[in-house]
């Protein structure tokens, strides 16, 4: 009728080990030499920085369109960074107007492009391209920290590197979205808003 008692062992209220426990499995590898670079996974690649400063120095260049289509805004914020800071030496603080008329002027080509090309670009896209053709402005701002740009000599030289810019985004553009052809319509608007950023060099 009772069942015999069982002799006391010491271990009141803990229980046996019912399973082994198995190594937790790393997440992200056995050791930091596994993980990517900080700037791959910021999306930072000095490569295609300088291939993208290279195609706009060198406008006869041919621009390969698989790297301009990135969206890269790394290089085009030095770029206006460095373009305020010129006509900052020349005693003009304009930091507001260059970042609002980028703005402004980057998505007025996405619209413009979005109509215009069959595949389609991103708004990011559109302001890396105008952002690095941004670079000869910054020529520009430079020479009217030393010389007056508001003389013949300084109208040509205006002229020329208006056309320059323009002429490196809509080869870039053209390239980027397929659009043969189309050079000169693309052209005219990118002349337009580098038109803007040199004549707050100027004046």
């Amino acid at each position: 009728m009772m069942q015999p008692q069982q002799p006391y062992t010491g271990q009141i209220f803990q229980p046996t080990q019912a399973y082994t426990p198995t190594t937790p499995q790393p997440f992200y590898g056995n050791n930091f030499e596994d993980e990517p670079p900080l700037l791959e996974e910021l999306g930072i690649n000095f490569d295609h920085i300088w291939q993208k400063t290279l195609t706009v120095l060198h406008p006869l260049k041919v621009a390969d369109g698989s790297i301009m289509n990135e969206t890269d805004l790394a290089g085009p914020m030095v770029f206006c960074l460095a373009f305020g800071a010129t006509l900052l030496l020349a005693g003009k603080i304009q930091f507001g107007y260059v970042y609002g008329i980028s703005a402004i002027g980057c998505l007025g080509m996405f619209c413009l492009l979005n109509l215009m090309s069959m595949t389609g670009v991103s708004f990011g896209c559109v302001a890396s391209v105008l952002g690095y053709c941004l670079l000869p402005m910054i020529l520009l701002s430079s020479f009217a920290v030393i010389f007056s740009l508001q003389g013949m000599v300084g109208i040509i030289l205006t002229a020329g590197i208006i056309g320059w810019c323009s002429f490196s985004a809509s080869k870039i553009f053209i390239s980027a979205l397929a659009m043969e052809g189309q050079q000169l319509l693309v052209a005219y608007p990118c002349a337009l808003l580098y038109g803007v950023f040199a004549l707050i060099s100027v004046f």
